[in-house]
């Protein structure tokens, strides 16, 4: 079913209505239509969906003030009616830029897993399903997200907090948090963080505000912080930043705003500005392609039933893909070191071969979904048609076995790098992690595989390669290289991730760093790790190596996984983060794929055997 989202600006529609009142007419209210509305230069709102309430009749019911409220701010308003249909409900949040999560009912007691204390609450069980299944929708492509009232409660439990069903009988206030005055009358006293997003948002620590709520949050989801409280110590705000584009209030700040107060509006002015920019975000990925070149879903594959177009637990899939805007993702056909005799190696290519295959199946299963691509052409004409495209490549070079050939076959199924070992010394070189420094660099095997690759064009990932390696690989080969999945040593010391001089190296030979999203790469204290960390990688690398020579991998299924980018549809999420830090949408589109595909190009165009192309 589709959806026209059609939304009216309501000062101009109050403006039609009272110049045509007096003298009411169809072509006047035509020509006025046509003279007010249609300028294809106006400048775009974001579209914010508003949740609401089941009416008495069924219908959906909202106030005003939230109408109101969004357009001061400058933003688009539309209502999503109550319904239970997941299918429609994600159509419809598909489209949007922003939503705002309104009050109204209690929560049911049973989805913070408390039994329900009789006669206290007032549950819309239709509402609950409603408001949680949109939630996660929104959150699931992430959406700004601003809570109101019930919104802050349902965000909170929706995250794995908990409530106080009802705040006299529980929580023994004397405060009186639901009013009986009119929720334009203020009543309430909040005092804020000064070191809270909501705080430097609102630009004071203390508000004085109207209160409408038995339920109050008591623990806070992990993942957000109480950022405001009432004198009773009950908390009155909560967020999620600079994590997740989540923030939330327990008061009605729309009442405020529509009626003037100028504190109140800078809420709803600084949550138009996060929809913009994901709006924006939204826009670009539209234009550039989006590459992440490395992730372990193959792995996945083994579990029964696993199929890469339905929205499993793991990390990346075509629907997660889908919510991130992500075009395109490299599969890695992965084996750990085993033992080298020949029978082993033997196996273990057979391994590759099957895993290869299996990722051919996946695709093939999912073909009006997603295709393989081997160029970047492939990839360009892939998104046209609305689908997502798989890359392949090898990780650990042992899965070639003894025989140089293998690196042809494996070309032919579509792999597009090979790299050279994993978290051991292989036949083809050292590694960085546990090396014997058999080789003291590559081996003499090793020195044949980097001809071999420059001569069919595959390229040469050096992620995981002992430093002896990398120099002996930049001095050999006459293609450009890569790092798929290695991040800034500057910032953070482990052997996996490169020095100054490696990322300068590879820029000089024309190559690209794939900045790695795994928090032992990313921050020494790995329980911290997060997006912003991972960004201040991306500054490095830029910094060092030149915007040129720089890319994105997430490592999704083997490891990857941070505070605010833990699957293939937070992806967007960096896109934001590098808009916020002042990048042009140039320098983004070659950070998130153009780098990486004239490396790619250029390896491919100078093979000087095309037999396998």
């Amino acid at each position: 079913m589709n959806f026209k989202l059609i939304t009216i600006s309501i000062a101009l529609l109050f403006c039609i209505i009272a110049k045509s009142q007096n003298n009411p007419s169809l072509p006047r209210l035509h020509e006025q239509t046509d003279k007010e509305f249609v300028d294809l230069r106006a400048k775009k709102n974001p579209l914010i969906g508003v949740s609401a309430t089941r009416g008495s009749k069924g219908g959906s019911v909202i106030s005003g003030t939230y109408i109101q409220a969004i357009l001061k701010a400058g933003g688009t308003p539309i209502v999503i009616p109550v319904m239970t249909d997941g299918v429609v409900l994600r159509d419809i949040v598909k489209q949007l830029d922003g939503l705002i999560i309104t009050g109204g009912d209690d929560i049911a007691p049973s989805y913070y897993n408390e039994k329900e204390i009789p006669k206290v609450n007032e549950i819309d069980s239709i509402r609950d399903i409603y408001d949680f299944v949109l939630l996660k929708l929104a959150a699931d492509r992430n959406i700004p997200i601003l809570g109101i009232c019930r919104g802050m409660q349902l965000i909170n439990v929706a995250y794995g907090g908990s409530l106080y069903q009802d705040i006299p009988l529980q929580a023994k206030s004397d405060i009186e948090h639901k009013q009986k005055q009119p929720r334009d009358i203020v009543t309430h006293d909040v005092s804020i963080d000064a070191g809270s997003k909501l705080a430097s948002i609102l630009g004071v620590t203390n508000v004085h505000t109207n209160s409408y709520h038995h339920q109050g949050v008591k623990k806070v989801a992990p993942g957000f912080r109480a950022t405001a409280k009432a004198s009773d110590g009950m908390v009155e705000a909560i967020e999620a930043y600079p994590n997740r584009n989540i923030i939330a209030v327990e008061w009605h700040p729309e009442v405020q705003a529509a009626a003037g107060d100028t504190t109140m509006l800078k809420l709803f002015s600084f949550f138009m500005g996060e929809a913009d920019l994901f709006r924006r975000a939204k826009e670009l990925h539209k234009q550039i392609l989006s590459v992440d070149t490395h992730c372990d879903t193959p792995l996945e594959f083994k579990k029964a039933g696993f199929d890469i177009g339905k929205r499993e637990s793991n990390q990346v899939n075509l629907p997660k893909m889908e919510e991130g805007m992500l075009d395109a993702i490299f599969f890695a056909a992965y084996t750990a070191q085993g033992l080298r005799d020949k029978v082993s190696s033997q196996k273990t290519v057979d391994k590759i071969e099957g895993l290869i295959k299996g990722i051919h199946s996946q695709v093939e299963k999912n073909k009006d979904l997603c295709e393989i691509a081997y160029t970047a052409d492939d990839l360009r004409r892939i998104k046209e048609e609305g689908k997502k495209a798989i890359f392949i490549g090898i990780e650990n070079g042992y899965g070639i076995g003894k025989d140089i050939a293998n690196i042809a076959r494996f070309k032919k199924m579509g792999v597009n790098y090979i790299t050279l070992c994993h978290t051991k010394d292989n036949d083809i070189c050292d590694t960085s992690s546990k090396s014997n420094h058999e080789w003291n660099g590559l081996s003499p095997f090793g020195k044949q595989v980097v001809k071999e690759m420059n001569r069919l064009g595959v390229m040469i990932d050096v992620s995981h390669a002992g430093e002896k390696t990398f120099w002996d690989v930049i001095e050999l080969s006459e293609q450009p290289i890569i790092a798929s999945h290695s991040s800034a040593q500057a910032l953070c010391y482990h052997d996996r991730n490169l020095t100054d001089k490696q990322m300068q190296a590879i820029t000089k030979n024309g190559g690209v760093v794939q900045i790695c999203l795994v928090d032992l790469f990313i921050n020494k204290d790995r329980k911290k790790a997060s997006l912003q960390d991972a960004i201040d990688h991306i500054d490095h690398a830029v910094k060092v190596a030149g915007i040129d020579h720089v890319g994105i991998a997430s490592d999704f299924d083997g490891g990857g996984g941070l505070i605010g980018c833990d699957g293939s549809n937070d992806m967007i999420n960096i896109t934001m983060k590098l808009m916020e830090r002042g990048y042009t949408n140039e320098q983004i589109g070659k950070i998130w794929g153009g780098n990486f595909l004239r490396v790619m190009n250029t390896v491919q165009q100078n093979a000087k055997d095309t037999t396998t192309n």
